[in-house]
């Protein structure tokens, strides 16, 4: 595994204005993931961990602080600038699978290449190839619909790498699943870390974070674990 920094976060502070109450949701976290690593951060509820997600895929940026990405400081940038962050760098996979009804799955999987601007056949070749790494090619013209709830997970998989991201964000990536295909999902992503891919997962199930290599676990927008997954299940 490659020690270069992929996700340098410096004194992340998000503060919300609830009427005359100042909610802070992160509040001055510091967090370094190198390539190549699979963490799991990990928090109940209220933690701040949906929100420090959101800043480390770009859907939003901090109150205060430094977030850098693959070297590029994503702290301020406008709305356009973080689409083109998330298109370029990052594949999510989203709890609820997030596939549009109206469309096969090769047209799902094909959907980042697009935004991106990929031409036409090189964009059914790279979607064909990543359907197969999740063993779904030969179902490349079903509709979602036709589907179990972890193919569709598996599809959405195929969707985040079809764009050779830097960074694959999985936030809840078995919730909707049942414990047999919640394992096969979890298998899969420690393959794909394996195979090089730097993961970042977000769940409020200690037990799902054991699948991890690492664990970070917020409370009250703080950190108050960073480290080994084997050192965290000795403190469960």
């Amino acid at each position: 595994m490659s020690r270069e920094p992929l996700i340098e976060l410096k004194d992340i502070h998000k503060i919300y204005q609830m009427g005359e109450e100042e909610v802070r949701a992160t509040d001055g976290i510091s967090l370094t993931i190198c390539r190549g690593e699979f963490v799991a951060i990990v928090g109940k509820s209220g933690s701040g961990k949906s929100t420090l997600m959101n800043i480390i895929g770009a859907l939003d940026v901090p109150t205060s602080g430094e977030y850098d990405l693959g070297g590029e400081d994503v702290s301020d940038m406008s709305d356009d600038e973080l689409a083109e962050i998330r298109n370029k760098m990052i594949g999510f996979i989203f709890q609820q699978y997030n596939l549009l009804p109206k469309l096969n799955l090769l047209e799902n999987v094909e959907l980042p290449l697009l935004y991106a601007g990929v031409a036409a056949q090189e964009r059914k070749e790279r979607a064909l190839a990543s359907l197969e790494r999740v063993g779904l090619k030969e179902k490349w013209k079903s509709m979602p619909s036709q589907l179990s709830g972890g193919q569709q997970q598996r599809v959405s998989i195929a969707r985040a790498l079809a764009g050779n991201p830097s960074l694959i964000l999985a936030d809840e990536p078995t919730g909707a699943l049942d414990s047999r295909t919640s394992r096969e999902v979890l298998n899969f992503l420690k393959q794909l870390n394996e195979e090089g891919n730097t993961i970042v997962m977000i769940t409020h199930d200690s037990s799902i974070a054991l699948e991890a290599r690492r664990v970070v676990r917020i409370h009250d927008g703080r950190i108050n674990f960073d480290g080994d997954v084997k050192d965290y299940a000795a403190i469960l």
